[in-house]
């Protein structure tokens, strides 16, 4: 996926054994979806792939030895360096935290529920926010990652919470 022209990448994390149906619009038209782990079952991978071919990561609640689950994804898509992993790894994730550790253009975790888009010297860390159950009082969302040339955006999107 390094060829020129934009590239569409769902980012989802925090499933948790459910999928909420407001995803398929949001991920209408994605080329790859990157799940930030906490996924809660392979159903949900199983439902994520017939939007568009899925890569996930797992999360602290997730059974640890699951073969469609790794610890950390690494990939380029249209000139951007992408790392993917669940964020609990580093403790509590921040972005300084993570950019220390992961050298990725675009760095995506999870596990705090809480939305988060952050450029730093070019450089972006991403929480998609949680897209299953509501907890803590956050709203559900998703985000897109469009990458061309070498360049990244992020968009939030936020999901109605009416499924829960």
């Amino acid at each position: 996926m390094t060829d020129a022209g934009a590239h569409v990448v769902g980012l989802i994390s925090d499933t948790h054994g459910q999928l909420r149906p407001e995803v398929y619009a949001a991920f209408a038209g994605v080329e790859l979806i990157l799940h930030a782990g906490d996924v809660g079952g392979s159903e949900i991978l199983r439902e994520l792939e017939l939007i568009a071919p899925t890569r996930a990561v797992y999360g602290n609640t997730d059974p640890p030895g699951d073969p469609e689950l790794v610890a950390r994804i690494d990939i380029e898509i249209g000139g951007v360096r992408i790392h993917v992993s669940h964020g609990h790894e580093v403790g509590s994730p921040t972005p300084a935290k993570l950019l220390e550790r992961y050298d990725a253009d675009v760095i995506v975790y999870g596990h705090t529920h809480k939305q988060l888009v952050a450029e730093v010297k070019g450089r972006w860390v991403v929480n998609p926010g949680a897209a299953g159950p509501r907890r803590f009082d956050l709203q559900p969302s998703v985000a897109l990652l469009k990458a061309e040339a070498g360049a990244a955006s992020v968009d939030l999107i936020e999901l109605l919470a009416t499924s829960e």
